[in-house]
């Protein structure tokens, strides 16, 4: 069983800048391909980015590129979502989540990750 827990969402004004951390159980961390996802009040939860197992190899949707960047730290069990130049549309809660799929791809669809946090809310004022 995984556990994972986010932290760092809060109010920012526009421009601003946050970083989300997420902080997974298990002692096999390195072996997990992680992402995150967003939803915003009545729309669908979206992809967000996702990193690989070691790193090396990292996903964004088009709309957070060269804003945000997700980062590891496999030796402290931890996930980042450094975002800058935030927008109020990216008002959302933020959800960080683990697959543990045998693999070093990135995944950007959300069944294929069989664990999911709790969420923090980021909000975005103009």
């Amino acid at each position: 069983q995984v556990q994972l827990v986010e932290s760092g969402g809060g109010l920012v004004q526009a421009g601003g800048s946050l970083r989300l951390s997420c902080a997974a159980s298990g002692r096999t961390f390195s072996s997990y391909t992680m992402g995150w996802f967003r939803q915003a009040p009545g729309k669908e939860r979206e992809f967000v980015a996702g990193i690989n197992r070691n790193g090396r190899t990292t996903s964004y949707v088009d709309v957070v590129k060269g804003r945000f960047i997700i980062s590891r730290d496999n030796a402290k069990n931890t996930m980042y979502l450094q975002m800058n130049s935030l927008k109020p549309e990216d008002t959302a809660v933020y959800y960080c989540a683990a697959s543990l799929l045998p693999t070093t791809a990135v995944f950007t669809s959300g069944p294929l990750y069989a664990y999911w946090g709790q969420g923090t809310q980021v909000t975005v004022s103009s």
